[in-house]
């Protein structure tokens, strides 16, 4: 089995423009590159988990996505950085776009793309992490039995602890001393 680090995209790898898609406009956040070094280097394979609910409410297409992830693979390659996977959900229940204005089990809060990234590269999610910049990338990881980290940049603007799952095993603020902390436990 393998472990992984599952990782939200904007605020925590990149920086967060708005439902942005457009590939100018990505560029990585601070100590990103320095924590996914030190974490492929442990091990642990890379596993994006991203909400997209732009493509719902008619910011973009679903089509437009590939060139995210590859963007984002751009970036990483001379870093000698390599995402395993790239998992996103288009949905939202308050969409306008059908057929992806609806509830799924893959919105975070919820675990399903962890759960599809486990299945399909093997992953042991108890030797697992989910890093993200708000709670419900914590709620996510929680509920798929990872432990998670929440980087605290003000992305998260509710604080609403509301269940067990939405309670980080440890907050900082960047990816390189998320790293630091999982290498050190």
């Amino acid at each position: 089995m393998n472990k992984a680090i599952f990782l939200d995209k904007d605020g925590t790898v990149i920086k967060d423009v708005p439902y942005n898609v457009d590939p100018d406009k990505i560029t990585l956040l601070p100590g990103t590159a320095a924590g996914l070094q030190q974490l492929q280097l442990a091990g642990y394979l890379l596993i994006m988990v991203t909400n997209q609910a732009g493509v719902a409410r008619g910011y973009f297409t679903e089509a437009e996505l590939p060139a995210v992830k590859n963007k984002l693979q751009e970036l990483l390659k001379p870093l000698s950085i390599l995402l395993d996977g790239f998992y996103y959900c288009p949905n939202h229940p308050e969409g306008t776009v059908a057929p992806y204005n609806i509830s799924c089990d893959n919105r975070k809060p919820l675990p399903g793309m962890l759960l599809q990234a486990a299945q399909d590269h093997q992953i042991d999610l108890n030797a697992s992490w989910m890093i993200g910049d708000i709670l419900h990338d914590v709620e996510a990881g929680n509920r798929a039995g990872c432990r998670s980290i929440l980087i605290n940049n003000g992305g998260e603007t509710q604080w609403l602890k509301d269940n067990e799952f939405r309670e980080p095993e440890y907050i900082c603020a960047d990816l390189l001393e998320a790293a630091q902390y999982i290498l050190s436990v």
